[in-house]
């Protein structure tokens, strides 16, 4: 009888009574050739066991080779991990990667870095109160190119019935601006700056001016968290008080003092104040009123008018359209400017357009902006260098690192890893103490303003779903690798406690943590090599953890995205697969799905190849994380020469490559290919990022459906791999049956899987245990469907 004759009803297409009006060849009915009718159909099938059975006989049976398939947990890699949208967000967010600096020491003992210039030595506290006038030059440049705020006319009412008013806001932002504006307008002009160092509770009349304005800046150390909690162990292991030095905090007491002194010398005074905590207290009083900044393009138009007025008419035109032109933006990496960066570019502008800087130059004055702030925050951050006075410092740098290195993520994972880098940071600087944590301390809805940061409804990628979460990021991609430059490159005593720290992370199992924390670790192995293999790779390829041997592997793929580190990290991989051990020889297999550590996806190939052809054929320690890196590499974006090179590797006889390659076909039928994300952009799969990796592939590249088929119908013809399969096959088929799409790619798949008799009966064997399955029978009319694709694999 022909293959073509198989169409017709016959024993092996059971009898579908009235469910599927009258015919014979549908699937779920009768009797079913070789099984008991509603049975499983594969109940008869040998399977694999290690290790001898007893014959009938009383003899025992030889030892059998173990199957590798029927031991091999595909599931047991490495944990779970994760989606793709957390691994792609995070290589976009240091895309940019880090940038140089460079920093010139004067004679005169400062230290010019930017735009800003930091005194050396000196005490913190002055012997006597310094107070000086604003010069009348810069509060009549003020005047022409000030943007009032909003509320300005309520910050001056204000002002004018108390006497003193406290401006919240952060550096930058227009503060001391708004306040130079406010009591100018109210003195006439007569305006004087208090020396910051000392506090208002210090501020005596005889310091204020008659009929004056008066300026304080309270320092961002001297606005810390009050009453950090701080804790030490005695010599029998238990904790005891340590007594601290309470340093004297702003309070609407001091204020009242203070407007009293300023209400008897006719005088005016505004207090500069930090977002915080203390800010956020202020704020609910009396005196304090936030101050938000202007809008950006306002305050650069009027910067502009007042540089170029002496220009040609077109040339504030000109300047504008040069700041809105997309190299300028990239260059900047910020979403709003701040007053203060807005005069700074229109500054640079209006010196491109006078033809004093060139293109590049301006470009990189704009790129200095983002390494500007970073400088800023972390300048003298740790000062006094103590506990518990750097604390609040500590806690705000430690919170901007995390959110760089979760940016785009869920508040809750950034706050919790900033406060386990704090802990780090503060036993660093002051080994004896272990500090605690403050349980009220500065609002979520505010610290972010510390970090430059807004808190946003977003979406997390957990692999299977995607779940919404409260998300908090930079305003400016470029902000987190100019932060996690600045402290890499200029602090090295830092370095010690964000590597421990980005370690622990990497630990993590959850993957939303470990993928960021090994990524960042990946960017910092780039920028220096020598000191990141050693103290973020190496201790976390040696443990035992898969999740940390997973992260290992991705921060040594993410390390080789810059070419010349490339070769130091291939040649890593290449002395840990020679090394003989297990540990070592994993993590080089699982880096060698990136991609990126060989340069292209033939040299992954051959480097896997070269490792698993060393290996027994039931090694499932080698062979599981080399068919996980095969499957991720067919995810890459480019699957056809992975797909040839799967062919040959079969055709070469070795079970050892044979069994890899059965081992990825599986894979690839049962995989999410939101699981199998790489560091390389693959927009194509996105739609499909649910669904098995076969049929994503399936859906966006119709053109592989021969090589998937071969491959796929050889893994289900080979004896110790097909029961594997079919397994897995059958799960893909149930998630087509309850996916139209998926089912559509599907039924249109499986006539290249029924090439022969054999084929065919296998794949009706299958349908007909799925749809018996008691517990969770497959739906009829896909079956149906599905049946009749097998059918029409006869025909062709």
């Amino acid at each position: 009888m022909s293959d073509e004759d198989e169409s017709a009803p016959q024993n092996d297409a059971p009898d579908a009574g009235q469910d599927h009006g009258g015919r014979a060849d549908a699937p779920g009915g009768g009797q079913e050739r070789g099984n008991e009718p509603g049975g499983g159909g594969r109940q008869d099938r040998e399977v694999d066991r290690p290790g001898g059975a007893e014959r009938t006989d009383g003899t025992a049976e030889q030892p059998r080779e173990p199957n590798v398939f029927a031991t091999a947990d595909l599931g047991s890699l490495g944990g779970d991990t994760g989606g793709a949208a957390t691994a792609r967000r995070a290589v976009r967010t240091w895309a940019g990667g880090g940038a140089d600096r460079l920093t010139t020491i004067h004679g005169d003992g400062t230290v010019f870095e930017g735009n800003q210039i930091f005194a050396l030595g000196g005490s913190d506290r002055a012997p006597h109160f310094v107070q000086g006038p604003v010069p009348p030059e810069t509060l009549d440049h003020l005047g022409r190119v000030y943007c009032a705020t909003a509320g300005y006319r309520r910050m001056r009412d204000r002002l004018r019935d108390h006497r003193v008013l406290v401006l919240c806001g952060e550096p930058g932002s227009g503060r001391k601006a708004t306040a130079l504006a406010l009591l100018a307008e109210l003195t006439g002009g007569r305006v004087f700056r208090l020396d910051p160092r000392h506090g208002v509770d210090e501020l005596t009349e005889d310091v204020l001016q008659e009929g004056g304005g008066h300026l304080l800046e309270l320092p961002a150390e001297d606005v810390g968290a009050e009453g950090e909690p701080h804790s030490s162990r005695s010599g029998r292991g238990e904790h005891v008080a340590v007594p601290r030095r309470t340093a004297t905090r702003l309070s609407e007491l001091h204020l009242d003092r203070f407007g009293d002194l300023l209400r008897g010398r006719d005088a005016y005074g505004v207090v500069l104040v930090e977002n915080g905590e203390l800010a956020d207290r202020l704020l609910r009083g009396r005196y304090g009123m936030y101050c938000a900044p202007p809008p950006a393009d306002e305050v650069l138009q009027r910067h502009l008018w007042h540089r170029l007025r002496a220009e040609s008419d077109e040339a504030l035109g000109a300047a504008r359209a040069r700041a809105a032109q997309r190299d300028v933006v990239d260059a900047l990496g910020l979403e709003e400017l701040r007053p203060r960066e807005a005069a700074r570019l229109a500054d640079h502008l209006a010196r491109h357009w006078r033809g004093e800087v060139t293109d590049e130059q301006l470009l990189a004055e704009c790129a200095s902006f983002v390494r500007s702030q970073a400088r800023e925050w972390f300048a003298g951050a740790d000062r006094p260098g103590a506990l518990p006075e750097a604390l609040p410092a500590l806690n705000a740098g430690a919170f901007r690192i995390a959110v760089a290195v979760f940016n785009g993520s869920a508040y809750s994972l950034a706050a919790e890893a900033a406060e386990l880098l704090a802990w780090e940071l503060a036993v660093t600087l002051d080994p004896e103490y272990a500090p605690g944590r403050r349980l009220f301390g500065t609002h979520a809805e505010h610290r972010p303003v510390q970090a430059r940061a807004v808190l946003e409804d977003g979406e997390l990628d957990l692999g299977p779903a995607k779940v919404p979460v409260r998300a908090v990021r930079f305003q400016g991609e470029a902000l987190a690798g100019a932060v996690l430059g600045e402290i890499w490159h200029g602090y090295h005593n830092v370095r010690g406690p964000v590597a421990r720290w980005l370690r622990s992370l990497c630990d993590d199992p959850r993957p939303e943590v470990w993928v960021r924390a090994s990524i960042a670790a990946g960017v910092l192995c780039s920028w220096d090599w020598i000191h990141g293999y050693r103290e973020l790779v190496v201790p976390l390829a040696a443990t035992d953890e898969p999740v940390a041997r997973m992260a290992a592997a991705t921060a040594l793929a993410e390390s080789a995205r810059d070419p010349r580190v490339r070769p130091a990290v291939a040649a890593v991989l290449k002395d840990w697969a020679g090394s003989g051990n297990d540990t070592f020889v994993r993590t080089a297999l699982l880096a060698h799905g990136y991609v990126l550590a060989a340069g292209s996806v033939p040299g992954s190939l051959d480097a896997l190849a070269r490792v698993v052809r060393t290996r027994e054929a039931t090694d499932v320690d080698a062979l599981l994380p080399a068919s996980f890196s095969v499957a991720r590499l067919l995810a890459s974006g480019e699957p056809e020469p992975v797909l040839r090179r799967l062919g040959k590797w079969l055709d070469d006889g070795r079970p050892t490559l044979a069994n890899l390659v059965h081992l990825a076909v599986i894979r690839a039928l049962t995989t999410r290919t939101t699981h199998l994300w790489g560091l390389r952009e693959v927009p194509e799969l996105d739609r499909h990022a649910a669904r098995p990796l076969l049929v994503a592939l399936l859906a966006t590249r119709h053109d592989l459906a021969p090589d998937l088929a071969s491959l796929l119908r050889r893994t289900l013809a080979t004896a110790r791999s097909g029961e594997a399969a079919l397994e897995a096959l059958g799960g893909l088929l149930r998630k087509a049956a309850k996916d139209p799409e998926s089912l559509g790619h599907v039924c249109a798949f499986l006539p290249r899987l029924a090439v022969d008799r054999r084929d065919r009966n296998r794949l009706r064997d299958l349908l007909n245990e799925l749809v018996r399955d008691r517990d969770r029978p497959l739906d009829r009319g896909a079956a149906l469907r599905m049946w009749n694709a097998v059918t029409e694999g006869a025909n062709r």
